[in-house]
């Protein structure tokens, strides 16, 4: 019996890594479900494949055969998804994206105002999720490609940056922040309560791994909300600052319903990026395309 693709790309990504955590994150898999599934493949095969140890996982002398072999079956079934895809969007005029909330909210809509004045026919479907489930629908091809803005490049993936986005921290106008002239410092921002997205959500990473390096790891969020509007409107009305994208708050720091707080000694700067699953049979034309009116370069 033929092992299942998932296997063959978890025994390869482990071989490469010397991991099997990192590997099991490479094809989004738990550790727990990746070692279950690397123990398998061994009784399947009727072979050890890989040696475990405290300094990490190495391939048996069969494991690095057999992934050899596996890399091969990989790069056929990559040309044979593509082909696939290919196919369908050019027999049913359809382009699935997935992009995160920022970037859909804010920048997708005139990407897609774009590329329906140039092909009126052709169906984009777009599908808006924070970044880390954005890699994910394009990891298993629900998406034929995907827009994120974590620091966190998805591994397993292509990628090309087509712009970057800042943080800055919002209040409500009655907030005590917003009318403080220098701000405040980072000390005082990280040991404060914000209105955050759920875990997962790039906005998020890249606010609490910025704080990190500035050496104030910041506390656990006050709530925890799933849209940016919902954050918008409860820093607006309420008692907590949130920390967001400049493209998400735009209007309202012209409508002066949220005031921007200067942080000292901290400015977050994140890229946007642009993911694809790799494959040997190169871009469909569709999505080839689309990466051009969004201004990355593939």
């Amino acid at each position: 019996m033929t092992p299942s693709i998932l296997s063959l790309r978890l025994l390869v990504q482990t071989v490469e890594r010397g991991s099997v955590s990192q590997a099991a994150h490479a094809v989004g898999l738990t550790q727990q479900a990746a070692s279950a599934r690397l123990s398998a493949l061994e009784r399947e095969l009727g072979t050890a494949l890989m040696v475990r140890s405290t300094r990490g996982t190495r391939p048996t002398e069969a494991g690095a055969l057999v992934a050899e072999w596996a890399a091969e079956v990989l790069d056929a079934a990559d040309r044979f998804d593509a082909s696939v895809l290919s196919l369908r969007e050019s027999s049913h005029g359809s382009l699935r994206i997935a992009a995160s909330m920022t970037i859909a909210e804010n920048l997708a809509p005139r990407w897609l105002t774009a590329m329906h004045a140039e092909s009126p026919q052709l169906l984009i479907e777009l599908t808006a999720a924070n970044s880390e489930a954005v890699a994910a629908a394009v990891r298993s091809g629900a998406a034929a490609v995907g827009f994120i803005e974590t620091p966190e490049l998805p591994a397993g993936l292509e990628h090309a940056t087509f712009g970057s986005d800042e943080l800055v921290v919002v209040v409500g106008r009655d907030h005590p922040w917003a009318g403080r002239a220098r701000g405040v410092s980072i000390e005082e921002l990280a040991r404060t309560p914000v209105v955050a997205r759920e875990s997962g959500s790039g906005t998020r990473l890249a606010y609490e791994r910025a704080a990190a390096a500035a050496g104030h790891p910041p506390v656990r969020p006050a709530l925890e909300l799933s849209s940016t509007s919902a954050i918008r409107a409860t820093a607006a009305a309420g008692d907590h600052p949130a920390v967001l994208s400049i493209l998400a708050v735009r209007e309202q720091l012209a409508a002066e319903t949220l005031v921007k707080v200067p942080v000292r000694q901290l400015r977050i700067i994140r890229p946007l990026t642009a993911v694809w699953r790799r494959n040997n049979a190169g871009l469909p034309g569709a999505v080839r395309r689309f990466l051009e009116v969004v201004g990355a370069g593939v």
